[in-house]
């Protein structure tokens, strides 16, 4: 990997690249005060809409406005097709490894991947072993993140199939920028992004269990007080379905009712946004008060179909991701068309003994880490934040893994000061179900704080609209 720093918008040569041309006319045609204007107006849109996220150590509350930046990020037609083609190869190859892991793990007896690393992984569930899935699919909503680095090249940074979030922010993003600037999607033919719901609705009652002409569908949240609840709520409301808590469920007869006023309601889909842990108190954590004691021995007698299914998490580990390649040949007997960050496992003593002596030059990550917690960007630490890292890593090498610091690619974001290019990331939505679809784009993270990494929205990170041409 190279320092180097790929900007989305300008060439080397300091020149618009061809996809931002009339982007790029249209804002130097626009006024400072009009730009101003519209960007307080996009504030104003998403307080009303009460588009917000727990961030961490936040004064004043726990929730807090994600920052939106009214500059697009902008991908071409062909860039997004080999792209799709990469989300769909690994998706499929995840899904496979899922399935393989508790029933033949064929993949393990060939030695591709380590026993121990699928059966004392924390996200492997026993209970799933031998347990057949609507499809053989698992991980029905994918967040894949990708990050440019180099000249341009595009890498999966992590796979996120558990309960992946920010969707929701993707499709709040494109209404704001249509409201505000309606005149750019005349001049741009930008892919829409709107039928998400749709699709995702869809998925859902596509992996109905067998039998089930006309499924009930809901959604499963863990209740308001979840970082991501808006995104849960809004969902819910724009798939047409219920948004329910643990409390408005029930088993009887290894089959799950929802509470309504009319009585009873046969539930046949649950879109679930609570970790494993706390799904059942009678299988997992006892003293879960937001699941449904239950549900596993339903899911197990393929009675409601769980998504993502549970012990999905197995897959998406990031002491799991070195090997996702592997899987690509292994199932699909094909080359990765989108490449990994290259990964030192710490569990490995040579990968150790390699990450210690330069820890200042690489980002070390916690395994079972998320939202940007539990890692080390050794370029950007302290001496006695470093030590501090080497000492958990003594303790405990299995914990870690360690990748090269990426320059990540770079857009132009409206800061304090002006217009300034920031780093940013993109995580696409896969849907898997009887068909593998996703909307055009996803949801650009921008890390807003000049020179860092970290583009996570728990963290203060911000949003952009992301545009992929159709032509």
């Amino acid at each position: 990997m190279t320092a180097r720093v790929f900007n989305e918008m300008h060439a080397d040569d300091a020149g618009v690249r061809s996809h931002y041309l009339p982007y790029a006319r249209w804002l130097e045609s626009t006024s400072a005060a009009r730009i101003a204007e519209k960007r307080t107006e996009a504030d104003a849109l998403f307080h009303r809409a009460g588009i917000t996220f727990a961030v961490a150590g936040a004064e004043g509350g726990t929730e807090r406005l994600i920052p939106f930046d009214i500059v697009p990020r902008i991908i071409p037609v062909d860039e997004w097709a080999m792209l799709q083609r990469g989300l769909r190869q690994r998706v499929s190859a995840l899904n496979a490894f899922i399935h393989d892991v508790y029933h033949g793990q064929d993949i393990l007896r060939a030695g591709k991947i380590p026993a121990d690393q699928v059966f004392c992984n924390g996200q492997y569930r026993p209970e799933m072993q031998g347990v057949d899935v609507p499809m053989d699919v698992y991980a029905h909503i994918a967040g894949i993140d990708l990050v440019r680095a180099g000249a341009g090249e595009y890498y999966v940074l992590e796979d996120n199939l558990r309960v992946p979030s920010g969707v929701s922010y993707m499709l709040e993003n494109r209404k704001a920028m249509m409201r505000l600037f309606p005149e750019l999607f005349a001049r741009y033919p930008v892919a829409p992004v709107e039928h998400y719901p749709d699709l995702l609705l869809e998925t859902l009652r596509s992996v109905a269990p067998a039998g089930v002409r006309d499924p009930t569908v809901v959604l499963l949240t863990a209740g308001a007080y979840n970082s991501a609840y808006f995104e849960h709520a809004f969902l819910a409301q724009q798939m047409g379905i219920e948004l329910v808590e643990g409390q408005d469920l029930y088993v009887e007869d290894e089959s799950i009712y929802m509470r309504t006023t009319q009585g009873p309601s046969r539930v046949d889909v649950i879109y679930r946004r609570i970790d494993d842990d706390f799904l059942d108190p009678l299988a997992f954590r006892p003293d879960s008060l937001l699941g449904v004691p239950g549900l596993l021995a339903a899911a197990r007698a393929g009675r409601v179909a769980i998504a993502n299914a549970v012990g999905t998490g197995v897959a998406d580990d990031k002491s799991t991701y070195p090997y996702v390649p592997d899987m690509i040949r292994f199932y699909l007997g094909e080359e990765p068309i989108l490449s990994n960050v290259p990964t030192w496992i710490l569990r490995r003593p040579e990968d150790c003994a390699y990450v210690l002596a330069h820890l200042d030059e690489l980002v070390v990550k916690e395994v079972h880490g998320a939202g940007g917690y539990g890692m080390l960007i050794g370029p950007r630490a302290s001496r006695e934040e470093i030590e501090q890292f080497r000492a958990r890593i003594v303790a405990d090498p299995s914990r870690y893994i360690a990748q090269p610091t990426l320059a990540l690619s770079a857009c132009p974001t409206f800061v304090e000061s002006g217009l300034a290019p920031r780093h940013i990331d993109l995580r696409p939505f896969v849907l898997s179900g009887r068909d593998i679809v996703m909307v055009p784009g996803g949801l650009t993270r921008v890390a807003l704080r000049e020179g860092s990494l970290v583009v996570n929205s728990s963290q203060g990170g911000g949003t952009k609209d992301t545009w992929v041409l159709e032509r």
